[in-house]
Formats: C-alpha cells, sequence, structure tokens
C-alpha cells in the first residue's frame, strides 16, 4: 500500500487544483447607470448565480449610456448595462459591440415639477400646458434630461415635438446627469424632467405636487430602455461567459415579475445608496413605469425608429445597420 502513497497523493493533490481552477471566477467589468432597468443585472450578482457560473461582476456606475460609451471604447468595460440608443452611435464611430439581452422597455417618463404641474389639467393637451406656463412666468419650462444621444434625450424631443407638438419656444431642454436631475427637481431648479423609477416613486414621495404627465409608451411606443450589451472583445474571448450572462438575466427578469419583495433587497443595495428603503423598491417595481423584457428582439423595430429619429434632430450622423447590433442567439439558448 506504501507503494502507491505518493501517487495517490499526487493524484489528489492534482484533482483539488484542478477543481479549484475550474472554480475559479472571471472577472466581469460592468457598467450602468442607477435606474430600475438595470435591476436584472443585480439579481443575478445577488442571488449567486453570477458567482455559480464563475463570473466576478465589478461594478461602475455612470451617469449616461453616452458616458459610458466612452469607457466601452477604451476597453476598460465589458459589460454595458443601459439605454441602447448610445449604442447606435458608438457603432457608427467603429467601437465593436453587441446587444445580447434587454431587460427593460418603455421605462422613460416625463415629471412636471411644483410649478409646472397645476398647467396640465385635464383636457389640456400637454402643448397647451407649456404654452400656458410661459405666458404665466414669462420664460418657457426648463425641462432637464441626460446628454444628446441618450434615450432619455431622444425620447423627450420626440415626445415634445412630434407627439404633442409643443411649440419650441415653450420649452428648453437641460441636458444633466442623473442625480442631478433628480435633484434639480425637487429643488425646483427645473420645472420637469425625464426620469426613471425607481426616481418616479421617489420624487412623488417627497413632494406630492410632483406630477407623472407622460409614460413611455407615450413618449416613443415600445420604447426601447435598457440593455445589456458586450463588447467584442469579451464577447470573442468570453462566449460562455456571455451565455450564462444571458441566461441569467432571463432566470432575473422572471424572478422580478414573480416575486419583487424577494429582489427587492439586491436592488436597494445596488440603486439605493443608503438612501431608499425595501418599500420604495417594491412600490417602483410595481409602477406602471416598470416594464422588465429580457428578449432583444422585442426592441429591434422600436430601435431602428429611434435610429432615423435620432438622425433627423442631429444627434446621430446617419442610420447604422442593426443586423449586427442585436445578438438573439444568446437569449434563445437561455434555460436549455
Amino acid at each position: 500500500m506504501r507503494v502507491f502513497s505518493l501517487p495517490v497523493a499526487a493524484a489528489a493533490l492534482l484533482a483539488g487544483l484542478a477543481s479549484g481552477a475550474a472554480q475559479a471566477q472571471t472577472q466581469v467589468r460592468v457598467g450602468f447607470i442607477p435606474v430600475l432597468g438595470t435591476a436584472p443585472i443585480f439579481v443575478v450578482d445577488k442571488e449567486g448565480w453570477a458567482k455559480e457560473a464563475g463570473l466576478d461582476f465589478k461594478f461602475t456606475t455612470f451617469e449616461s449610456g453616452p458616458v459610458m460609451i466612452q469607457a466601452l471604447a477604451s476597453g476598460t468595460l465589458d459589460v454595458y448595462v443601459a439605454g441602447v440608443a448610445p449604442l447606435g452611435v458608438a457603432r457608427s464611430k467603429g467601437i465593436d459591440v453587441t446587444v445580447v439581452a434587454a431587460t427593460a422597455i418603455e421605462e422613460m417618463t416625463v415629471a412636471a415639477g411644483a410649478k409646472l404641474a397645476p398647467s396640465f389639467k385635464e383636457g389640456v393637451s400637454p402643448a397647451e400646458a407649456f404654452k400656458a406656463f410661459r405666458a404665466a412666468n414669462g420664460k418657457p419650462a426648463r425641462i432637464a434630461t441626460q446628454p444628446p444621444g441618450s434615450v432619455p434625450h431622444t425620447t423627450l424631443n420626440h415626445w415634445l415635438f412630434e407627439v404633442t407638438k409643443t411649440d419650441k419656444a415653450d420649452v428648453e431642454i437641460v441636458p444633466m446627469g442623473i442625480d442631478a436631475t433628480q435633484q434639480a427637481l425637487l429643488t425646483g431648479a427645473v420645472d420637469g424632467a425625464t426620469i426613471r423609477e425607481p426616481t418616479d416613486t421617489i420624487v412623488q414621495q417627497r413632494d406630492k405636487r410632483i406630477k407623472i404627465v407622460a409614460l413611455g409608451g407615450q413618449m416613443f411606443p415600445n420604447q426601447p430602455g435598457t440593455v445589456v450589451a458586450v463588447s467584442g472583445a469579451f464577447l470573442k474571448k468570453n462566449p460562455d461567459g456571455v451565455q450564462k450572462i444571458v441566461s441569467g438575466v432571463v432566470r432575473a427578469v422572471d424572478l422580478i415579475k414573480a416575486d419583487p419583495k424577494r429582489v427587492a433587497p439586491a436592488i436597494e443595495g445596488a440603486l439605493g445608496k443608503g438612501l431608499l428603503d425595501t418599500a420604495t423598491i417594491v412600490a417602483a417595481l410595481g409602477s406602471p413605469a416598470s416594464k422588465f423584457e429580457a428578449n432583444p428582439m422585442t426592441i429591434v423595430e422600436a430601435t431602428k425608429k429611434m435610429q432615423a429619429y435620432q438622425v433627423s434632430i442631429g444627434t446621430l450622423d446617419k442610420d447604422v445597420p442593426l443586423d449586427g447590433l442585436f445578438d438573439a442567439s444568446f437569449f434563445e439558448k437561455a434555460g436549455k
């Protein structure tokens, strides 16, 4: 028996090393904007599914999608979790990025602040409300949104000038970051803003005078929202990792819909920064502005229309083919 003790020990050691190697985690650098539409990626992380799949998420917060594109282009991000609109701009500039899953649709809303909200009365169109506000205050309503090229900026322009036919003299669009937008709305520094959950719930809890005057579907039908996109380099190097991420997102979307109370603490921890409680997140998950959807093909047609609109307003140089932007194969294999 002693003759075999060394080889057996060596074999056991090698087996242990092999097991450890198999359990080694692949670091995944994830950029996100702090809105509820990004919730599925945090559920994947906090439920432990990422670790089980051998993935180690490292999160970085960004104020908008266009800002995140710069990090994606520099190679400091692997995964982008934000609005789809900037990705068309990115591809037009030669940045290799692919949308592999959606997370939410029709996220954006328009909130009227304390001074503007009274102008939005029953039977009064938005265009008339903005005109009345300008007449009463001697200045156009200042509406905060994110930078040109972003989903919020695009959908706000579409709602104001295509849907409601608001006179451009009656509104002033003010680009700023997400956190600044919330503060500006609450302090009255702007008269309205494009916001998403959980901000919708937060601002209305803090100031009952704030009113949601348009939902995402009214701003841009089937409005493409937050997506999960991966860099070309990461996709080439880790196709199995991408599949695991997408499978986790699909599973997370189902869980969010089925049991919002269970997932709320994970979302609170990621988005709350100590300022939110679980009840607020649960309320936000139940909001009419929260529509979770993992299938990327759901938003392809709407994305084409949004891209065409971006070209028309000058935030995108030209239409770029979407054939290479969306890859539904990972979604189709999820759960199989």
